[in-house]
Formats: structure tokens, C-alpha cells, sequence
């Protein structure tokens, strides 16, 4: 269903779940291009990019957003007609942007004069809560941080693996992106409005420091993984060492012990003292060989 909010000369019409019959109006009221509509209809996420036709452009942009357990990021995707008394927007979920619109039919704030400004209100309201996406993800590297120095390693291998996760997801989404943005800013891609520089920049330097957050988070927390796995590997070879180490003192004693378990004559056998003999020379034994492995400084 396409709803519609006027603003004088400028309409915005949104459209939540389109379906054939939406896609029929826009062809026969706006002439939109056939391949135009067969991306809208895709269900596969579209890289971001801009077509430019004589009469509109059409912009396919990608923003991110928390699924239902707020730990993942999961892409969403924005398609926009924008010509010189409309914009268009389809979404096939509910979310942000349909929110944004829902808020605005109701009381009507915004104050428009052109097309090209409606589309910065818009991008202007998505690029801020991409910041508050990117921003948590940087609270759990941070987070990630406090937790690789932990005596458990179930905890910090699920965050680090889940934040990981979540930098790449926001890199590959934000990197084909960004020239989209330069273009608005310098002049590629030309709009209706004049003077729309400064607004077009405004929208890139956010978009630049939200990119320049996320490659701070991705080296950050390869850091953090990659401390993380040496100290589980000096955790390993502790334990090794040390199992090591009581293995070597348990050899010579089980070697004696087998020794006297034998039905043969051996050495104090038949004395009175023979049991507390050989006990007390597997303590020298250990003391002996204590004494070496802290000299080794092994221990």
C-alpha cells in the first residue's frame, strides 16, 4: 500500500511491502525505468549505487540495524525514486524509516522546500541511528577488551566471535557506500535544489567518521583476538608444563614402586625399616628433582 505525504509542491510517498500492483502505479504514473522496478522486486540485497535518468534518480542504500536478540547486525535496505516533487522510498519491513514516516503524517513538523531536502532530512535521520548502531558495537569491543584477560574463555571467544562478526558485517556494508555519499557532496550527482554542498556534506563528514569508528573497531578487536588466543595458548602451555612436571617426578617413583611390587629379592627387602626406606627415598627423589627444576628455573 503507498501512503503519501504532501508538503506544498512536494509529496512523499512510502511504500512498506510492495506488490505488483504498487510496482503497476509507479511504471504508469512515473515512467519509471522496467530495470528500476525489477530491483525493487529483488530479493537479494542490491549493492548501494545511483542510476541517473533525465527526470529522477534512483539510490539503493544500506544501513544497519540490531536484530530481535540486539546482537547481530543485519543489513537493511533502502530504495528511493527521487525526482524534482517526489520522493519515493520501499522497504519490505517495518522499521526505522517507516516509523520516521508514520511520526511525520501524523504531526507534520518537517518544513520542505524541495525534494533534495527531504531526501537530506531522511538520510540525515539514518545516518544518526547508524551512529548509535556503530557505537555499540564499539561498547563490545571495548567491552571485548575487559574480557580476553578473564580466567573463563567461553564468555570473551562468544563476544569477540559475535563483535567480529558484526565489523565485517558493518565494513562491507559502509565501504561501497561512501563514494555514493562523496558523489552527492561534490557535484556528481547534481539534484534539483542549489545550494544543497553544504547539507550533502554534513551527511559525508558523519558517514566519514562513523567509517573512520568502524576500521578503529576492526583493529582494535583483531588486537584483542589475536591477545586473547596468546594468552589461552600460554594458559595451555602452563598446564602443560606443569602436567609435565609431575609426570617426570611420578616416573622415577613408579619405576621403585613397580620395582618392590615384583615377587624378586631387591635391596632392604627383608628389613624391618625396608617400607619406610623406600618412602623416604622417593621423597629425596622429589626433593632431588624439585630442587633441579627450580634451579632450571623451570617451576
Amino acid at each position: 500500500m503507498i501512503e503519501t505525504i504532501k508538503y506544498e509542491t512536494i509529496s512523499w510517498s512510502h511504500i512498506t511491502k510492495p506488490t505488483e500492483i504498487d510496482f503497476k502505479y509507479l511504471i504508469d504514473t512515473y515512467n519509471f525505468h522496467p530495470l528500476d522496478i525489477d530491483d525493487c522486486k529483488s530479493v537479494k540485497f542490491l549493492r548501494p549505487k545511483v542510476d541517473i535518468y533525465m527526470d529522477y534518480y534512483f539510490m539503493n542504500f544500506h544501513f544497519p540495524a540490531f536484530d530481535k536478540s540486539n546482537s547481530f547486525i543485519e543489513i537493511r535496505e533502502l530504495k528511493v525514486f527521487w525526482g524534482k516533487n517526489f520522493i519515493i522510498t520501499l522497504g519490505k519491513s517495518q522499521w526505522a524509516i517507516k516509523d520516521f514516516f508514520d511520526n511525520e503524517k501524523s504531526e507534520k513538523k518537517l518544513d520542505i522546500d524541495s525534494s533534495d531536502k527531504l531526501l537530506y532530512i531522511i538520510l540525515d535521520k539514518l545516518t544518526k541511528m547508524t551512529q548509535n548502531v556503530v557505537e555499540q558495537v564499539e561498547e563490545d569491543v571495548n567491552m571485548c577488551g575487559k574480557l580476553i584477560f578473564s580466567k573463563k574463555a567461553d564468555k570473551p571467544i562468544h563476544k569477540i566471535s559475535i563483535t567480529r562478526k558484526n565489523i565485517i558485517a558493518l565494513n562491507t556494508m559502509f565501504k561501497p557506500q561512501l563514494p555514493l555519499f562523496s558523489r552527492l557532496q561534490n557535484g556528481s550527482i547534481e539534484g534539483f535544489a542549489d545550494d544543497m554542498e553544504d547539507y550533502w556534506g554534513n551527511i559525508l563528514d558523519y558517514y566519514q567518521k562513523i567509517w573512520d569508528i568502524v576500521e578503529d573497531c576492526g583493529e582494535l578487536i583483531k588486537g584483542y583476538s589475536t591477545t586473547f588466543d596468546s594468552l589461552q595458548v600460554n594458559k595451555t602451555n602452563e598446564v602443560i608444563k606443569i602436567l609435565t612436571l609431575i609426570s617426570s617426578v611420578l616416573l622415577p617413583i613408579t619405576f621403585i614402586a613397580s620395582m618392590y611390587g615384583m615377587n624378586i629379592d631387591l635391596p632392604f627387602q627383608n628389613s624391618g625399616n625396608s617400607f619406610m626406606i623406600v618412602v623416604f627415598g622417593m621423597l629425596a627423589i622429589i626433593l632431588l628433582m624439585g630442587g633441579y627444576f627450580k634451579y632450571k628455573d623451570w617451576i
